[in-house]
């Protein structure tokens, strides 16, 4: 897939999150990183409490264990929501397109978030984890990308 001047790259997971802008052309893509950002995602410990507790039925001593809540995936969950938010800034009154990549299960939370005037300017949602990856691999795995 081509990725032509002035095109939004945004590469995503529940951690961390980079915009880039393509400043080069269609030929020689040159990846200028507009936005970086990464979440401090502690240990359970530090998040909360680690056990679920435990409820009382209302009619005897009955008591029941309570399912508990993955901290983790919560913190996650809410950084791509912030991360929507700031990538509406980011692109906010411009006439922009966009590829997103991300890991399978950020691609569909950013989906949930995402402002529908923003979702028309996507070309590409790839889902590919690749916050990690330099700005040559991350032109490589869209390259390789058919719709």
């Amino acid at each position: 897939m081509m990725i032509p001047h002035g095109t939004y790259i945004l590469a995503l997971d529940g951690r961390q999150m980079l915009l880039f802008r393509n400043k080069g052309d269609v030929r020689q893509p040159v990846l200028a990183t507009i936005l970086h950002e990464r979440a401090e995602n502690h240990r359970s410990s530090v998040q909360g409490s680690d056990r679920p507790g435990r409820s009382f039925s209302s009619l005897g001593s009955r008591r029941s264990a309570m399912s508990g809540a993955d901290l983790h995936e919560e913190a996650e969950k809410s950084f791509v929501a912030r991360a929507a938010k700031n990538l509406e800034k980011a692109v906010h009154g411009k006439d922009a397109r966009l590829i997103v990549l991300a890991a399978p299960s950020a691609l569909g939370e950013i989906r949930k978030h995402i402002a529908a005037k923003l979702k028309d300017s996507i070309v590409a949602e790839i889902d590919r984890d690749v916050v990690n990856k330099p700005a040559d691999d991350i032109v490589s795995v869209i390259d390789a990308f058919e719709r």
